[in-house]
């Protein structure tokens, strides 16, 4: 694509329903993340995360050693 071609889906982007922005913006960030070999949380990844830590499920030592051993933590 050329700059203007992406420009001129940037500027068509902006008259989309909020809710197709966010998906477009996700979809950015993804991969984004994927070419850096960074892995971004989505919102909805972050809120279960706090929702998991406020359960008992696992203690906070257990959790933190579960995403030690893979590497997460």
């Amino acid at each position: 694509m050329t700059k203007e071609q992406i420009d001129a889906v940037l500027e068509s982007v902006r008259s989309w329903p909020e809710q197709d922005q966010e998906e477009l913006a996700e979809l950015a960030r993804e991969i984004e993340a994927k070419r850096k070999g960074i892995y971004v949380m989505t919102g909805e990844e972050c809120e279960a995360i706090a929702r998991a830590r406020l359960s008992d499920i696992a203690s906070e030592a257990e959790a933190e050693v579960f995403f030690k051993d893979r590497g997460v933590a």
